[in-house]
């Protein structure tokens, strides 16, 4: 796939698009934004795209993604190459409507997927927002994301060194990228405005992939990157809430394998940051990565490292090892000379599911 994917993402056709129609209007982000207070700026209406069921390296494997884009005004002059921030929820978040209509889940709509998009869209100005939807919701509560890990009923996670997380991630970037670039390119080529013509949502073909590339797209998108994404274009910075975690996690266990494909390396030296916020999930352990082998690894890719966690997780009598793996996650990497962005919110609060979710707001 030729560079012009993730260049694609800029300039004009953005500006076509939100010009010709209004995809979906943002809600303000609930709460104070992450410097303290309201902000205007979260007022804003950028275009929305729901992509549904795109898919990985194996067509077998789809997940659903929302793409929060930079507003219109950010697009009108050249732009270097963008900043993806490519997120994770955790359990019960899901879309604002779905949220609404739950009996228990209503109560936590502040932090759909759509309000937690504006959040990382404040917290990243003119970045690129990806929320990575689980393939599975047991019981429309736990977030399970089979796609990226071994995981239970509940989706607590059995880490293994091969599944194929990386491989999965980064061919499902790819081909989102692609999709993406398609719709906008439609636009942009349109003469007027036609509704029916227009997408909000979209759903992918799930063709075959090979290395991230369609079959049918392979020779015409990919002949010029080795079946690959050019990602020497664009920065990524990857966030796990909660349940999301497990997914980071599972990328540090398979970081040694995956950086022997230089297709993944080539990815995974474009990742600029890793965001740990509150970690947690129904398993008895493993909850944060404490394997000195597996940090060694990571330590050494040079990524920047943010742990931030609250009192509900690390202080929770009936799971204490969830602090007790925390603790020893940051030692460790330390010890490895990794300087751990490593923050305790609300330490004075009695531990709340709200001050769990407000880790969005302050990280």
């Amino acid at each position: 796939m030729s560079p012009s994917v993730l260049r694609g993402l800029v300039g004009s056709a953005v500006l076509c698009l939100t010009r010709a129609m209004s995809l979906c209007r943002v809600p303000a982000a609930c709460g104070a934004g992450p410097s303290g207070g309201g902000s205007s700026s979260a007022r804003w209406s950028p275009p929305w795209l729901r992509l549904l069921e795109v898919p990985g390296a194996d067509p077998c494997r789809t997940n659903e993604l929302l793409l929060l884009m930079p507003p219109p005004g950010a697009q009108e002059e050249p732009q270097p190459p963008r900043h993806h921030v490519v997120y994770f929820p955790g359990d019960v978040q899901n879309y604002r409507d779905v949220m609404a209509c739950h009996p228990e889940n209503f109560q936590w709509e502040c932090w759909s997927l759509e309000n937690v998009a504006t959040i990382l869209a404040r917290r990243f100005p003119n970045s690129y927002v990806w929320v990575v939807k689980c393939s599975r919701m047991h019981l429309h509560k736990f977030s399970c994301y089979d796609n990226f890990v071994a995981s239970n009923m509940f989706g607590a996670p059995e880490h293994t060194s091969d599944f194929g997380a990386f491989t999965h991630l980064h061919a499902l970037l790819v081909n989102a990228f692609s999709i993406t670039q398609n719709i906008l390119l439609s636009q942009k080529s349109m003469h007027g405005f036609n509704k029916d013509a227009m997408i909000a949502v979209y759903k992918s073909k799930s063709v075959a992939t090979t290395n991230g590339c369609p079959e049918a797209e392979r020779e015409r998108s990919c002949e010029h990157s080795d079946n690959s994404m050019n990602f020497g274009a664009a920065s990524f910075t990857l966030i796990g809430f909660s349940k999301g975690c497990v997914v980071l996690n599972q990328l540090l266990y398979e970081l040694k394998e995956a950086k022997k494909d230089k297709n993944t390396d080539a990815f995974i030296k474009n990742i600029r940051a890793i965001y740990w916020l509150d970690g947690g999930h129904s398993g008895g352990s493993n909850t944060w990565v404490t394997d000195p082998e597996v940090l060694k690894e990571f330590a050494q890719t040079g990524i920047a490292v943010h742990a931030h966690v609250t009192p509900y997780q690390v202080f929770d009598t009936m799971r204490s090892w969830i602090g007790k793996e925390h603790k020893k996650f940051v030692q460790i990497l330390e010890e490895f000379g990794v300087q751990v962005n490593k923050l305790l919110h609300f330490a004075d609060e009695i531990p709340s599911l709200d001050n769990h979710f407000r880790v969005h707001e302050v990280f």
